[in-house]
């Protein structure tokens, strides 16, 4: 019994550590303006040195939750709890909290260094103390002899790294971005991402970061938080959220995905054997399903090929050529299915009209 009395001990201990971790914590938040109330009984924790996006489509509460985070409004109901005490009166100016804008907010009439400096100055910092640290930080940043310019005769990738300057030389706690490069065109705002992932990791700093962009919080994030309509659909990390979604919302909101009607004809544990179109098939059962229920197979597009043989016939509705992949619309029964057919060199190209067979693994895919 002392055996088993000794592990009870470190399982208590382990939990009692992994509680700890959390540095930040919503606790049944409800939030709004007026009697319009944007957020609802929400709750999530973020872990100190994690990068966590709040991913949704406008509208979904993402950008209210940071304002609270940040201190620029309080819950009408509801804790928020950061580092172990209750943050949710203390006021903006006491929060040691950086902030990077979609609209960098830099001073116009300021130079680069006296942007950067502007958090150290407010802090009465010794001049060459904050002359040291500002130009360690451009550095860091990539904009060594920038330090005269102004905001003007930069590029916007430029000044967003003057922003991300700014909110990290004073040592904030939390880094709050709100969506800081949807103003960046395509290929700078995938520079730029990488360049904050850089950056976070080199210095293992909290960061929240607001987005609509599905494929920036999958290539930045240790955590993904999905919203919508003010609550929280489901949270984890992007392979979590992609592979194993808990809902048809998420699953359709994070890349894209093809749901097949079918029908659930036996369960065994965690799989299901469910009939498409006269086909049955196993596969992994997310959603929980009984027997006899209606279900939807996903299936998502670069989960499929075309093939000879197969799992599913169908007819081939459109076949275009889209550089790295073989991009194809195919009608299984009444059920329009997107395939994009990575690395097609070498590779037989169905033509509209031909009859081809979706092939995938079955224990690869889902039903919810």
């Amino acid at each position: 019994s002392r055996g088993l009395g000794d592990v009870y001990k470190r399982q208590v201990v382990e939990r009692i550590k992994e509680k700890s971790m959390a540095l930040l914590e919503l606790q049944n938040i409800t939030a709004g303006y007026d009697k319009n109330v944007i957020l609802k009984d929400l709750n999530f924790q973020v872990e100190k040195g994690e990068l966590v996006s709040l991913l949704g489509s406008s509208g979904c509460g993402k950008t209210t939750t940071l304002r609270l985070i940040a201190g620029f409004s309080t819950p009408m109901e509801g804790k928020f709890i950061f580092d172990d005490k209750d943050y949710t009166q203390v006021p903006l100016n006491k929060r040691n909290f950086g902030f990077v804008f979609q609209s960098y907010a830099l001073f116009p009439h300021m130079t680069v260094f006296d942007n950067v400096a502007f958090g150290l100055k407010m802090r009465n910092l010794p001049q060459e103390q904050i002359r040291k640290e500002v130009l360690e930080m451009l550095e860091t940043v990539d904009l060594k002899g920038f330090e005269n310019r102004f905001p003007k005769e930069m590029s916007g990738g430029q000044r967003q790294r003057v922003a991300l300057a700014r909110a990290l030389v004073i040592k904030p706690d939390l880094l709050l971005l709100d969506e800081p490069l949807s103003n960046l065109d395509a290929k700078l705002r995938v520079k730029m991402r990488v360049e904050i992932r850089r950056l976070q990791q080199k210095f293992g700093f909290t960061a929240i970061y607001v987005t609509h962009d599905q494929s920036e919080a999958m290539s930045i994030s240790d955590k993904i938080i999905i919203m919508s309509k003010g609550k929280v659909e489901q949270i984890g990390t992007p392979r979590e959220i992609y592979y194993h979604p808990k809902s048809r919302f998420v699953a359709d909101f994070i890349g894209e995905a093809n749901f097949l009607k079918a029908k659930v004809k036996s369960v065994n544990g965690e799989k299901a054997v469910i009939d498409v179109i006269g086909e049955e098939i196993e596969v992994n059962n997310y959603g929980e399903k009984v027997a006899g229920e209606e279900a939807s197979l996903v299936l998502r597009p670069e989960a499929v090929v075309l093939s000879e043989k197969g799992l599913l016939e169908g007819t081939v509705t459109l076949s275009t050529f889209m550089g790295s992949y073989q991009y194809y619309q195919v009608m299984v029964g009444d059920m329009e299915i997107q395939i994009t057919d990575y690395n097609p060199v070498n590779r037989r190209i169905y033509e509209v009209g031909e009859k081809a067979y979706l092939d995938f693994d079955p224990h690869g895919v889902y039903i919810l």
